[in-house]
């Protein structure tokens, strides 16, 4: 577990808000998901849950491959060293210019949601004159309910349904520079209960055999996706999953039926790689009272955290003191009927509503748990023009690095198909001054 000595020195060293990334923690949450899945499986890294450089090639150096949806992300993972034959590009709206920018950089796996989506990616790789790998990810027709955020059984933009694919096989094939040669079976994601992480892997290996069959093809890789859960913004550890190994091996075995080659069997993380590695530390700048409530005001809110709480899409956080009070007493008591809010002027500005908290005072320390993924990029980082928080990596207890995201603005010429990335970071590791996005 992340020290939180560690945390509160990289907070004092460099202020707050302070998003902490441990190395340490990354580590040892892929030490346990590897030990999760068959032998020989690939793990990719979701890069969307946490694109910091020195997150990205700790993973890289582990042995994860990436998948990317977004020039930037592309462009992140190379430089972190993930091998671009370890790279998946997937997404419903892929562009020409994204397409060609992976394919630079040397990428030929991408994952395919749709006929249109299978000939752009065909049309950009005959102009550039290579051959990729195509999956093709399919919306499995059987709902899967206890997922945290299902998405297959329904109506989506992920992903072609398996009626349609039965039904026109042949648009689903490609050509010489786009073939279909596997799946993507993304069936949903968080979901801390075992039973159904492997209901939701059954119902996808059921369907590689029917869909084998209508595409008349050996399909020699299998993504299954992820759906590995981890606590956000509140105290807690990852789920167990005590026996999935062996029953993951025993779906294999069991669902997969035998190819005339050897099969590549893949499997997706973010937050379970990443999610417990960040803290984020804020600053207490006023405790108030209004009527029968108490709130207390924090140099940091949804820009910074969860901005997508706005839409009630984000669990409330649970705050705590952290060590290294500026006063001489502890917290005396608690605070009934507390809300912790941040420095925005909306009233959406809030991380938790009428919760008994620990007594805090103008200057304390407090810092939100389980953070490292979905946690800065997944906010409203650009409302009212506040500065990002820094970004400091540690490692245990030495301190590696220290970024801080900037956003500049420059002129925007006409182009006339294929407008450059956005959003990338341009810092290398090594940097611990502002990284510009």
């Amino acid at each position: 577990m992340t020290t939180m000595s560690a945390v509160h020195r990289a907070a004092t060293l460099y202020g707050t808000p302070a998003y902490v990334y441990d190395l340490a923690e990354v580590r040892r949450a892929h030490r346990e998901l590897t030990a999760l899945l068959p032998e020989r499986s690939l793990l990719y890294y979701s890069v969307k849950a946490n694109p910091h450089p020195a997150v990205c090639a700790e993973l890289a150096r582990l042995g994860c491959g990436a998948e990317v949806s977004s020039a930037g992300e592309v462009q992140t993972c190379i430089a972190a060293g993930f091998p671009a034959g370890r790279c998946l590009f997937t997404g419903p709206g892929k562009t020409p210019a994204e397409i060609s920018l992976a394919i630079q950089h040397g990428i030929q796996d991408f994952s395919v949601e749709s006929p249109t989506d299978l000939r752009r990616v065909a049309a950009v790789a005959a102009t550039a004159g290579v051959r990729l790998r195509c999956l093709l990810r399919v919306n499995v027709d059987t709902p899967l309910p206890g997922m945290g955020l299902t998405m297959t059984g329904v109506a989506s933009q992920f992903g072609t349904d398996t009626r349609q694919v039965l039904d026109n096989p042949g648009d689903f094939v490609g050509d010489d520079y786009a073939q279909v040669t596997g799946l993507h079976l993304f069936m949903g994601s968080n979901a801390a209960d075992e039973d159904v992480l492997v209901r939701q892997f059954d119902a996808a290996l059921r369907s590689v055999a029917e869909l084998e069959s209508a595409l008349d093809r050996p399909l020699l890789f299998i993504d299954l996706g992820g759906g590995f859960a981890a606590p956000y913004a509140r105290p807690g550890d990852r789920p167990g999953y005590a026996g999935l190994r062996e029953r993951l091996a025993g779906l294999l075995a069991g669902r997969l039926p035998p190819a005339r080659q050897p099969r590549q069997v893949a499997f997706e993380s973010g937050r379970y790689l990443v999610g417990g590695s960040g803290t984020l530390v804020a600053r207490v700048l006023d405790v108030k009272h209004s009527k029968d409530s108490t709130f207390v005001v924090l140099d940091s809110g949804i820009n910074h955290l969860g901005g997508m709480a706005g839409l009630r899409r984000v669990p409330p956080a649970r705050v705590r003191p952290l060590a290294g009070r500026p006063h001489d007493a502890p917290p005396d008591g608690e605070i009934p009927d507390c809300y912790f809010v941040g420095p925005l002027c909306t009233p959406l500005d809030t991380w938790a509503r009428g919760i008994t908290a620990p007594r805090l005072r103008s200057g304390d320390l407090v810092a939100v748990p389980n953070v490292g993924s979905y946690g800065l990029t997944a906010s409203l980082l650009a409302f009212l023009s506040r500065p990002a928080p820094v970004e400091v990596v540690i490692d245990g207890s030495e301190i590696r690095t220290a970024d801080r995201l900037t956003f500049t603005r420059r002129p925007e010429h006409p182009s006339a198909a294929h407008p450059g990335p956005l959003g990338h970071r341009t810092a290398s590791l090594a940097d611990s001054g502002e990284r510009h996005a």
